[in-house]
């Protein structure tokens, strides 16, 4: 017989992640943004009345990493005294308890961070990988590295980087585009699609062109046999991105900027893409994420998860469609825990739960935290 459960301890603390070189995308080069040189992580840690414990992230790059803290500091009370298990009625709650502000943006994005724990811990209940306890379709996903292809590196270091990472086990390389120079972008496309021969390759605009420049752009690019072209437009251009869809042969990608269900509902509506590309920290977690997969799965769209591998390798797992996962080796010093990555693949964790503890050099760059009790 099943014996409720409470939580009795929520602890929130925010830690700033440093990169070792400023990292710039397209957004850089048309003035619109700054390089970026930390990524700022909000995590919660949950425990239980009968001594589970939950680990969850969510994250922000350049702006906001503040304000998800402080919003998840405001709410996270309502959570004392609940039964753990309870995942959705407890997201209600939480959403309630900061409806002032909405249920996207930073609401959502702070109100992921709990919401992946009470998963962690329900998983680490089960005695179950997080996706074994979702209900997987595989053991492991394709995978395609991001982050030795920005625009702050080289032709010659992206493509030394791409070999590194094929030689690691990767099985797909995405480099950034949206330049200024649009010949300087087909030339790096072009020369990467060389190096690496028939390894698939994607390309990320970062949303910097306009609906012209995208269909020229894309049609430039049809040759060049790319698994994707990403954002190639502004994030919430659903109709451009619609008419892209239908104009180019080659796919397209778009929805990680988006910060709620209602907001990739309108993508699928529309067909604005072939390949989806939701965020669970952004979208406010695992149970919104999850209303998205049986949608995207219902209209025939590919999954490909942004960021934060360490949660997605598992949600992708449970996609029917065969997904895609973005790697970074940025949160590395983060964890204890490292993923694999084998003939193209990254292998779901075989430990209960995520599979993810918090390293101590997470705790050293954690700059504040609360915790709230009973």
């Amino acid at each position: 017989m099943y014996a409720p459960d409470t939580i009795t301890e929520v602890t929130l603390s925010t830690a700033a992640l440093p990169l070792a070189t400023p990292i710039s995308d397209a957004k850089v080069f048309t003035g619109r943004q700054k390089p970026m040189t930390e990524v700022i992580f909000l995590f919660a840690e949950i425990k239980s009345a009968q001594g589970y414990e939950g680990l969850g992230f969510s994250y922000s790059k350049r702006a906001g990493g503040p304000a998800q803290y402080a919003h998840a500091k405001e709410v996270a009370e309502v959570l004392i005294g609940k039964d753990p298990n309870d995942i959705a009625k407890n997201y209600v709650s939480l959403l309630w308890a900061g409806a002032s502000v909405g249920r996207s943006g930073v609401a959502t994005q702070a109100l992921a961070a709990l919401d992946i724990a009470l998963y962690d811990m329900k998983a680490k209940r089960a005695q179950l990988p997080l996706a074994k306890f979702l209900g997987a379709h595989r053991d492991s996903v394709r995978t395609y590295n991001t982050s030795g292809g920005f625009l702050n590196a080289s032709l010659e270091e992206v493509k030394a980087a791409a070999s590194r990472s094929i030689a690691d086990g990767i099985g797909g390389i995405k480099i950034k585009v949206g330049l200024p120079d649009t010949a300087e972008d087909i030339r790096r496309v072009t020369a990467v699609r060389e190096h690496i021969g028939d390894v698939p390759l994607m390309v990320d605009a970062n949303q910097q062109w306009d609906r012209a420049t995208a269909l020229r752009m894309g049609r430039a690019f049809d040759d060049l046999n790319l698994m994707w072209i990403e954002e190639p437009l502004d994030a919430y251009d659903a109709d451009g991105h619609a008419r892209l869809t239908t104009a180019l042969d080659t796919p397209i990608a778009t929805g990680e900027m988006l910060s709620s269900v209602a907001e990739h509902k309108n993508l699928i509506t529309k067909r604005a893409c072939d390949i989806i590309q939701p965020d669970a920290p952004r979208v406010g977690g695992i149970t919104n994420f999850m209303q998205l997969l049986t949608l995207a799965h219902e209209a025939e769209l590919d999954l490909a998860p942004h960021f934060a591998m360490e949660i997605h390798v598992h949600l992708a797992a449970c996609y029917p469609r065969e997904p895609w996962v973005e790697h970074f080796d940025w949160l590395d010093p983060l964890f204890n825990e490292r993923l694999e990555t084998e003939d193209g693949r990254m292998l779901v964790p075989e430990r209960p739960g995520l599979g993810f503890s918090l390293s101590e050099q997470a705790r050293a760059w954690t700059t504040d935290s609360v915790t709230i009790r009973r």
